[in-house]
Formats: structure tokens, C-alpha cells, sequence
């Protein structure tokens, strides 16, 4: 069974997951690089898109995140950072994203003498511009940004202070990301101390390449509102002998407590934390109520939209345009926005917009 491609990327969807270095448009990686003499592996929109894919299909998180090197060297001066988040924003809107959350490391784009607060509001500027687009072409959306702390880098409460920095202005949350192994959340915790201090959202990579303690540091001893993918929670879940599953004490906590799983079945599989899309863990988190959400991760290196993403989903699972709703308004009760602002969204635009399009 698949969905009707139209009518999935018709249907209004919420993007939670989604990394703003990971979704630059081919062209624009070129457009970009030659304004700094940077070699890419490919010439042409087509090839330079093909080598991103194949090149993240490695199984292997580390792997996957050295793409990100070309991205990044394009995306170090305010001019280019409008731009890119100007179209990640038209990106989102032309797949029927009505609300999204990209997230991106400030600290990595200070390169040609931008300081972390002008880089956010370069960013800021960015998706504005790209809203306003949107919105006069009649494809109204909202997307905000969640400021990033690398793993690997020296632990700093610096980008934490950004995200209070900014909050009523673009900024939704902060994040950690990065790989897993050897970088437990733990070490930024003075950072997730002064969020919460501050009354702050974050999320937290966690449970992709690395199994329960980062799920459990991430919640227990860090206190995220959110896990990054988390696809790991499935070690904690057995089969009993009378083939029912059987859920440990931390997967029945992040059940009970609601906890959203930003999963991202393609990149899940690209990385080796999932072994197919047949095969993902989201099929078992959908049927025991989890909360989960489905995200992109990196619309470039997976080559793929959230209406892809549901597809895929629809083909592996038989999941229909009510699952997509279900789905959908997981993901908007786990957006980093007001709560007027999630109910104005679930109520006035997301259960509207399945209704017409038949699923009510």
C-alpha cells in the first residue's frame, strides 16, 4: 500500500527534526562555493545531489556526518546564511509543512568573522524573509530555530545563552548534536542546567548511534522535553512468552511521561540505527502509542521530504492519511511554540486540512 503522492504532500505536516546544514538545494551548494573557490566532488545540481546520498549511505553516524563539511564551508557569512535558511523555509512550504524547527551549531559557521549572535540573526533574517514569500504566495508557515551545541566541542553555556538570547525572537530551543559515542549528554549539563534554570525547551540527540544510558542521561539526569530520534528506546522492550511486548522501566516512562521521539526513518536506516525502513522501530513505537513524530533529519544526504518520508512509512507499515494525522498532531503537541499558538495550529489548520482532503 502507498498514499497518494499529491495527497500526502497536500496534507498540512509538522517538521520537527529537521537540520538546517542538511538541507541546502544542490544548486545553491554551488552557487555558494564558487564565491570561495571551494572544490566540490561533483559539477552539476544532479551529480553534486547523487554523491551527498551515496556518500551518507554508509551505515556508519560518523560517515555520515563528514557531508556536512561541504555544507558548512558555504554557510559562513550572513549573506549566505539568509539564503539558505530563505529556502529551507520555501523547501518546507512547497511539501505542505505548515509549521518546522530547524536546528543548526552557530559555532560552526564563525569562519569569515561572524559572531554566534550576528549568525542567529542572519538566520532569523533568513526565515522571515522566507515566510513572507510563503506566505504572499499563499502557503502560509512558520518555522523557527533551535541553536545547537556540538558533542565533540569543548562543553560551553554559551549557545544556551543564545537560545534565552533569542527566544521571543526566532529562537524556539537549543540542542545537542553530534556523534554519541564518547560525548555523553552529561557533559553539556551545566548548559541544560541554565535552560531549565530559564525555563527554556531543549531536545537532545539521543538514542540513535548510542543505546539506554544516553536515553537515560538525556531525561533523567539532563531533563530534555525531547529526544532526537531515540530509536534505541526498542532495547528496552521485550517479547513476553506470551508474544506481547513487554516494556522496561525507562521505555514505560518515556511512554507514560509522553516523551516525543523525533524519529527519521530514513536517516535511521543511512546511519545503521535502524536496519530498513520495513524493519523500524517506529512501526512497534506507532502500535504501543509512544509519541512519536516523523522528521526528515537531512533532506539533502537522504534525499527525501517528509512526504517521501510518509510514503515510505505508507509502503513498509499500510499506514493510511488518518496515521499521517495521528502522526501530525504528535508532532505539532511537541512543538517548541505556545500553547496557543500549538492549539490555533492543531485546530485551525492541521484537522481542517486532513478533513478536506478525507481523513477527519
Amino acid at each position: 500500500m502507498s498514499l497518494d503522492l499529491e495527497l500526502l504532500r497536500a496534507a498540512p505536516k509538522v517538521s520537527l527534526h529537521d537540520h538546517l546544514d542538511g538541507g541546502l538545494r544542490p544548486q545553491t551548494i554551488i552557487d555558494l562555493a564558487r564565491g570561495i573557490n571551494l572544490e566540490l566532488p561533483a559539477d552539476t545540481a544532479d551529480d553534486l545531489a547523487e554523491w551527498f546520498f551515496v556518500s551518507a549511505n554508509s551505515g556508519s553516524l560518523e560517515m555520515y556526518l563528514k557531508t556536512f563539511d561541504y555544507t558548512v564551508a558555504v554557510m559562513q557569512t550572513a549573506a549566505n546564511l539568509r539564503r539558505v535558511a530563505r529556502e529551507f523555509v520555501e523547501d518546507l512550504a512547497a511539501d505542505g509543512v505548515v509549521y518546522g524547527e530547524t536546528r543548526w551549531a552557530p559555532e560552526q559557521h564563525l569562519e569569515q568573522g561572524l559572531t554566534t549572535a550576528e549568525a542567529v540573526e542572519a538566520v532569523r533574517d533568513g526565515l522571515a524573509e522566507g515566510m513572507e514569500i510563503c506566505a504572499e504566495q499563499g502557503h502560509p508557515i512558520v518555522v523557527q530555530q533551535l541553536v545547537t551545541s556540538m558533542r565533540h566541542a569543548s562543553p560551553s553555556r554559551d549557545i544556551a545563552k543564545l537560545a534565552i538570547k533569542y527566544r521571543d525572537d526566532s529562537v524556539a530551543g537549543f540542542d545537542i548534536a553530534g556523534a554519541e559515542a564518547g560525548y555523553p549528554p552529561t557533559r553539556y549539563l551545566d548548559a541544560f542546567d541554565y535552560l531549565k534554570r530559564n525555563n527554556a525547551y531543549f531536545t537532545i540527540h539521543a538514542g540513535e548511534a548510542f543505546g539506554l544510558p544516553s536515553i537515560w542521561e538525556a531525561l533523567q539526569i539532563c531533563g530534555a522535553n525531547r529526544l532526537g530520534h531515540g530509536v534505541r528506546i526498542m532495547d528496552d522492550i521485550s517479547t513476553g512468552d506470551d508474544g506481547r511486548p513487554m516494556l522496561g522501566e525507562l521505555a514505560s516512562y518515556v511512554r507514560n511521561q509522553r516523551v516525543p521521539l523525533e524519529m527519521c526513518p530514513s536517516s535511521n536506516v543511512q546511519t545503521g540505527a535502524a536496519p530498513s525502513i520495513a524493519e523500524h522501530p517506529i512501526g512497534t513505537l506507532a502500535k504501543l502509542r509512544f509519541r512519536v513524530t516523523v522528521n526528515t533529519d537531512n533532506r539533502l544526504v537522504s534525499r527525501t521530504t517528509l512526504t517521501r518520508e510518509f510514503t515510505l512509512l505508507s509502503e513498509a507499515f499500510g499506514y493510511d492519511l488518518s496515521d499521517v494525522r495521528w502522526f501530525t498532531i504528535n508532532a505539532a503537541k511537541s512543538a517548541f511554540y505556545r500553547f496557543d499558538h500549538r492549539l490555533a495550529l492543531i485546530e485551525d489548520v492541521i484537522k481542517p486540512g486532513f478533513a478536506e482532503l478525507g481523513a477527519g
